[in-house]
């Protein structure tokens, strides 16, 4: 059985955002990618952080009743988010995607630096075209 590998199936462009970015900037970048969230960056472009849709939502509600927001992106971004390397298992990242709460898992080097991000349908692609293969690697007449 071809081993599955994260570094196969990553997305190599995420957005991202730094810890001093406002919320309203960080939101901004969100809608313009079409992402559902992404990695919180230092200088170094190390994983600090993972700011979400979710935790954007709940500021930028608390900004509307209080008709302001002075909000940063390390007020409300998730510290020490959980990250995989690129050479795991993209099946063994799957079985923690269906127990964890992350739906985007920062992909980084050993130093800690962001490599890309792994999604659910990074996942979903790469079980599939593995499923697919070994269907046709197993049906083919001789």
């Amino acid at each position: 059985m071809q081993s599955i590998k994260v570094k196969d199936y990553l997305n190599h462009r995420p957005v991202t955002f730094t810890d001093g970015m406002r919320i309203e900037q960080a939101v901004e970048k969100l809608l313009q990618s079409g992402q559902s969230g992404g990695p919180v960056v230092d200088s170094a472009h190390k994983v600090i952080g993972f700011l979400s849709e979710q935790d954007c939502i709940k500021k930028m509600l608390e900004a509307t009743y209080q008709n302001e927001s002075h909000s940063m992106v390390s007020d409300v971004m998730t510290k020490n988010p959980l990250c995989v390397r690129p050479e795991e298992s993209v099946l063994l990242v799957a079985e923690r995607m269906t127990s964890e709460k992350p739906k985007l898992y920062p992909v980084v080097d050993d130093d800690g630096r962001l490599l890309g991000v792994l999604s659910r349908a990074n996942v979903l692609r790469a079980i599939d075209k593995h499923l697919h293969c070994n269907y046709e690697s197993g049906h083919r007449f001789v």
